[in-house]
C-alpha cells in the first residue's frame, strides 16, 4: 500500500534530524532550531494556539493575554530544544549526559531498585524525558517504556532504534502484550518509565486538573496495584544549559476500596503533583494538544479563549 506524502515528509524529517542535524555544529543548530520556533509561534498555528489555551488553564486565566503570549513563545523554544536534543542525543557522551543533569529525590528510585522492588517512573510531557532515561541507563538501571505506533512504520522503527540506541527496551504502546512484559519487568524488580499526562481514550481517568476535568491513563496506577512496584512521579525541566528533574514521593496504593477507585484517587493524586511541577515551570511543558475534556469537539463547555 502507498504510503501518504505527509507520511514520507515526516520520516524524511525524521532520518535528516538523526543525519545532518546530528553532525551539524551545535552552536549552528540551535540558532537555527530557536528561529524555527520564533516561526512556528510567529505563524500561530493550530498547535501554538492550543497551548495558549492550555497555558489559561494553568495560569488560571479566561483569556489570551500578553502574559500568556509571551510564556508560549518560551514554550516553544523549550520544545524545540527538546526536539534537537533528541537528534543530537547520541553523540552525546556519559560525562555529558551525567554531569549536567540536576535531580533531587533520586535516592528514592535507586533505594527501592537496589532492594528488589520495581519502580514505575511517571512524567508528564516536560523538559527532556528523553535525556532522562538516558541518564537512568548510565546510572546502571536500563529500563522498559512504550512508543506510540506511527505512520509510517519507518517512523516508529526510527524512533525504536533511537531509544534502543540510549539502552532502553521499547514496546509498542498498544495492547496487552505491552502492558503484561511491563508487569513482569516490574515484577523483576526493574524500572518502567512512562509518560502519563494525556489520554483521551475511553480506557483513561477523569481527573481534576488545574481546575478542570482531564483524562489520563490509568496504566501507572494500575501496574503498581498490581505488581507492588512503586509509582514516584518525576518532573523535569530546563536550567540554562543543565537539565533538572525532581523525584517526587512515592503514591502509596490506598489500603482500602476496590481496584478501580484506587486507581482513580492514585492517578488524581498523580495529577496533583504533575500540577505542581507544571505550575513551577510553565515554559518547560510541551503540550501543544487537547488535555481538558472540555476542549473536545461536542463539549457544552467552552475552553479559555
Amino acid at each position: 500500500m502507498k504510503v501518504p506524502y505527509r507520511d514520507e515528509a515526516a520520516d524524511a524529517a525524521y532520518a535528516f534530524g538523526w543525519t545532518v542535524v546530528r553532525k551539524t555544529p551545535e552552536r549552528a543548530a540551535r540558532l537555527a532550531f530557536t528561529a524555527i520556533a520564533d516561526r512556528t509561534w510567529h505563524r500561530y498555528g493550530a498547535g501554538v494556539r492550543q497551548l495558549e489555551r492550555n497555558l489559561c488553564r494553568v495560569l488560571g486565566k479566561d483569556a489570551v493575554d500578553d502574559e500568556v503570549r509571551v510564556l508560549s513563545k518560551k514554550v516553544m523554544r523549550s520544545y524545540l530544544r527538546y526536539w534537537l536534543e533528541v537528534f543530537r542525543l547520541p553523540e552525546y557522551d556519559r560525562e555529558r549526559i551525567v554531569g549536567k543533569m540536576r535531580v533531587t529525590g533520586e535516592k528514592k528510585i535507586f533505594a527501592n531498585l537496589d532492594a528488589g522492588r520495581g519502580v514505575i517512573l511517571a512524567l508528564p510531557h516536560m523538559g527532556n524525558y528523553e535525556h532522562a532515561g538516558a541518564w537512568l541507563v548510565h546510572q546502571g538501571y536500563p529500563f522498559t517504556t512504550v512508543a506510540e505506533r506511527l505512520k509510517p512504520e519507518s517512523l516508529f522503527d526510527r524512533f525504536v532504534e533511537f531509544r534502543e540506541g540510549l539502552g532502553m527496551e521499547v514496546l509498542a504502546h498498544k495492547g496487552a502484550s505491552a502492558y503484561g512484559r511491563m508487569a513482569r519487568r516490574l515484577r523483576e524488580g526493574r524500572p518502567v518509565c512512562l509518560v502519563v499526562d494525556r489520554d483521551l481514550t475511553d480506557s483513561g481517568v477523569d481527573v481534576e486538573f488545574f481546575g478542570a476535568t482531564a483524562r489520563m491513563p490509568a496504566v501507572s496506577a494500575a501496574l503498581a496495584i498490581q505488581t507492588g512496584a512503586a509509582l514516584i512521579p518525576v518532573t523535569l525541566w530546563y536550567e540554562g544549559e543543565y537539565w533538572a528533574a525532581r523525584v517526587h514521593e512515592e503514591i502509596p496504593v490506598p489500603a482500602e476500596g476496590a481496584r478501580q477507585e484506587k486507581i482513580r484517587a492514585m492517578t488524581q493524586e498523580l495529577a496533583g503533583v504533575f500540577e505542581e511541577g507544571i505550575a513551577a515551570h510553565p515554559e518547560d511543558w510541551h503540550m501543544l494538544q487537547k488535555v481538558w475534556l472540555d476542549d473536545l469537539p461536542g463539549s457544552p463547555a467552552e475552553a479559555p479563549r
